[in-house]
């Protein structure tokens, strides 16, 4: 029994995807999905993962008027999408994909 489960777990392959807009990052995966479903895959996903928000306070001026500062803010959206039993071919569809530019994906098997 612990062999089936330990070959379940290997056999799945997971996207972990970036992007600084969530429109984007929601229509890339429509396009992931859709090309993984056309080959005939099982996906689980997407999860939405925490958002991370990194801000930086800049000074508006460079000696005086220590007080008036600049607040900015860059949002990642991150998805996360389990592709259950990867075959060649399903993999070989993701590489053909055409992602716009700004959204990052790792594929780690696991």
């Amino acid at each position: 029994m612990a062999k089936k489960e330990e070959q379940l777990q290997k056999e799945r392959l997971r996207l972990r995807v970036k992007a600084y807009d969530a429109k984007l990052i929601d229509n890339s995966l429509r396009q992931i999905i859709e090309a993984i479903r056309r080959q005939g895959g099982d996906v689980v996903g997407p999860i939405p993962l925490p958002t991370e928000m990194r801000r930086y306070t800049v000074n508006r001026s460079t000696f005086v008027h220590k007080k008036s500062a600049e607040q900015f803010e860059i949002r990642v959206h991150k998805r996360l999408l389990d592709i259950m039993n990867p075959e060649q071919k399903i993999i070989e569809s993701l590489t053909d994909l055409n992602l716009p530019a700004g959204v990052d994906v790792e594929i780690k098997m696991g």
